[in-house]
C-alpha cells in the first residue's frame, strides 16, 4: 500500500512558482510541477532543487523562499542589480553588497578594482556597482549561504536578503 507522501515530489503536493508565485500542483506519482504560465518544473530528490525543464535553470528553497542558482556570471549581476534599482526606488540606499562564497569564482573577473590613485591602493576591496563587495561565510558556518545568492546591506537597517523571484513583482 502506498503512502500519500509517496505520490508526491518532494516539495509536496503544491507549491508556488519560482517565476510568478502563484501555487502550482505536483503532478502525482512523478517528480513534477506544472505551472500554466511558465510550464514544467523538475524537482531532483537527491540535490533538493527544482529545475524548470524549457530554461534549464535551477532553483532552491530556503525558508520557504526560491532561489536561482546561477551558473553565470551575467545572472548574478543582473539580479544584484535589479536588487539595487528596488531598493532604491523603496527609498534606500545600499552601503554593501555581500555575495556568496561558491560565486567567487564566477565572479571575481567582474568586479571592479580600485587603481592606485595618490600612493594608495585599495585593491583588496573588490566593488561591484561601485558598492564594497564581500563574500558570505562557508555554508558549514552558515547553511543559508548554500542557497541564497547574495544580501544588500543597506542603511539604515539590516541586511536584506533577495529571492530571485521577488524582483520581477
Amino acid at each position: 500500500m502506498m503512502t500519500h507522501g509517496l505520490q508526491y515530489p518532494i516539495f509536496g503536493p503544491e507549491i508556488q512558482c519560482p517565476h510568478c508565485r502563484q501555487t502550482i500542483p505536483a503532478l502525482t506519482l512523478t517528480d513534477t510541477y506544472l505551472c500554466q504560465r511558465h510550464g514544467a518544473f523538475e524537482s531532483d530528490p537527491q540535490t533538493g532543487e527544482l529545475v524548470h525543464l524549457q530554461s534549464g535553470r535551477h532553483w532552491r528553497q530556503w525558508n520557504n523562499e526560491w532561489y536561482r542558482q546561477h551558473t553565470h556570471p551575467d545572472g548574478i549581476r543582473f539580479e544584484i542589480h535589479e536588487a539595487l534599482d528596488r531598493l532604491y526606488t523603496q527609498g534606500y540606499r545600499a552601503t554593501r553588497v555581500i555575495i556568496a562564497q561558491r560565486y567567487k569564482d564566477l565572479i571575481s573577473a567582474y568586479l571592479e578594482r580600485s587603481t592606485p590613485w595618490r600612493g594608495q591602493t585599495d585593491s583588496a576591496k573588490p566593488r561591484l556597482y561601485g558598492l564594497p563587495v564581500e563574500f558570505s561565510p562557508s555554508p558549514e558556518e552558515d547553511p543559508c549561504w548554500d542557497v541564497i545568492n547574495f544580501d544588500l546591506e543597506k542603511e539604515p537597517g539590516a541586511p536584506v536578503r533577495y529571492p530571485y523571484f521577488r524582483l520581477f513583482e
